[in-house]
């Protein structure tokens, strides 16, 4: 089987994903996803596609994970491994796309208006 490249983004973080028939062995960053990704919440997200398609541990993957925090690499990297999952077998899509892992999250930070400390925050109002 070949190599399979895939992209996932969520937020501002980009995963571009090696995937090939193999062990179930997921490199993240040179480094072992579990390492990586220290909360269990996180190395789940990570798992979910596999899980949703019933193929835990037939798969290596190697990922390069950029941009973002933790939060949105790991679902940057869940979206990246169910584009994968589908390009392999396209019987998987509509398990895969009920559970929205193929769907790009485009919920964005707000940004910083001028006169004002955040985007929504006001400085405080004073009347004299």
């Amino acid at each position: 089987m070949e190599v399979i490249n895939t992209l996932g983004r969520r937020k501002t973080a980009v995963a571009r994903l090696y995937m090939q028939a193999g062990t179930g062995k997921i490199v993240v960053n040179n480094r072992d996803y579990k390492e990586y990704f220290s909360v269990p919440t996180l190395q789940y997200k990570v798992e979910q596609p596999f899980m949703v398609a019933q193929l835990m541990g037939q798969y290596d993957v190697k990922a390069n994970l950029d941009g973002g925090g933790v939060t949105g690499q790991a679902e940057a990297l869940r979206m990246a491994i169910a584009k994968a999952l589908v390009e392999i077998n396209p019987e998987l899509r509509p398990a895969l796309k009920s559970q929205g892992f193929l769907r790009r999250d485009p919920r964005m930070v707000e940004r910083k208006k001028p006169g004002q400390p955040k985007a929504r925050k006001r400085f405080q109002f004073s009347k004299r």
